[in-house]
């Protein structure tokens, strides 16, 4: 039976990763022909062992590149000197260790203290984000920098993947920048770019929401099934079996190459046994009436985004057609003044 090809990701620390990656998980992904992005939260000798032992053991693993949380935890357009840094100290722990990788992963994510302030609704942070509207220089800098450290990794000998959110997508078609102005997103080249689409945050829109990016996306993240970096999302519950099922299913519809968030959550949840024999060419209810909605949300994004971007050429042309108007009216007051003195 045809399948997609499995990537799971895994963010533990290395006491947990150590304990999870025992020889039963070694064989499940094996007889799932997975491979793991690996969350790289330290780089620690504890870590190194347990990549040691995937890479004998013939499991594929990314290097998913991570910072502290000080640093912004996520990579993202003002944390760059700090993502170059991260990069040189994985290579020579890569170095130092013998390991292998198949790709290395750049996760490009609104600052992790950017995020808490915006799930917190912390509006006295408000200013600083309107201050980034106008920070144009600012983002050329940050742009040339993650460009550049995809040039080295390339010329390094890796693959790069970019783990984005969809909201980049909407971006593009606006052929605005100002999503990655204020989140700090970056529109960045990559070998792979894969949308995290997880259905457990937008509930109840969640299948409406992965049907409308997954059909335009070149791999796709599904979840959450537990687990990830402790930030205050909202109060949501992981992806139970039947949702998870669902979401892998409309995923493959449109994507071969599927990610999944989280190794250690579907291994808590024992998804990892059922998965095995699931059946991907079950038929697919493709979600309309959500489609339809989010269409039509993102659609109110992109114009929102066009505008702002034009901000200076909307309001010259809604001046500039006022004006016209005002000459208009004064020319027709005039004729009209002529004929009643010609009476």
């Amino acid at each position: 039976m045809p399948a997609p090809h499995l990537t799971f990701f895994c963010e533990l620390d290395p006491a947990p990763l150590k304990q999870l990656v025992d020889d039963q998980l070694i064989k499940d992904l094996k007889s799932l022909g997975a491979k793991i992005s690996l969350g790289l939260r330290d780089l620690s000798s504890e870590r190194a062992e347990v990549v040691s032992r995937l890479n004998q053991a013939g499991i594929p693993v990314d290097a998913w590149l991570l910072l502290p949380e000080e640093e912004g935890y996520w990579f993202n357009l003002r944390n760059y000197p700090q993502a170059f840094s991260r990069y040189f100290e994985f290579k020579k722990w890569t170095a130092e260790n013998r390991l292998q990788w198949a790709a290395v992963g750049l996760d490009i994510e609104p600052d992790i203290h950017d995020l808490t302030d915006f799930t917190r609704r912390n509006w006295r942070s408000l200013p600083q984000y309107i201050l980034r509207l106008f920070a144009r220089m600012e983002w050329r800098r940050g742009m040339a920098a993650y460009r550049n450290l995809v040039s080295q990794i390339h010329e390094d000998g890796y693959r790069v993947e970019t783990y984005q959110m969809p909201l980049i997508e909407d971006e593009r078609k606006a052929h605005s920048s100002v999503l990655q102005r204020v989140m700090g997103l970056v529109n960045l080249p990559a070998d792979r770019e894969v949308w995290m689409l997880y259905t457990s945050f937008v509930r109840p829109h969640g299948a409406g929401m992965l049907a409308s990016y997954a059909r335009e996306a070149q791999a796709v993240a599904v979840g959450s099934t537990g687990g990830g970096v402790g930030v205050d999302l909202g109060s949501y519950e992981p992806l139970g079996w039947d949702e998870f099922g669902r979401d892998l299913r409309l995923a493959w519809y449109w994507c071969d190459d599927l990610y999944i968030f989280s190794l250690e959550g579907c291994a808590a949840q024992g998804f990892l046994e059922p998965l095995k024999s699931f059946s991907w060419d079950y038929p697919v209810i493709l979600p309309e009436t959500g489609v339809v909605r989010i269409d039509g949300w993102r659609r109110s994004l992109q114009s929102m985004l066009w505008i702002i971007s034009n901000l200076a050429f909307v309001l010259g042309t809604a001046i500039g057609g006022l004006l016209l108007w005002k000459i208009i009216q004064r020319m027709l007051a005039k004729q009209k003044e002529r004929k009643l003195n010609q009476m």
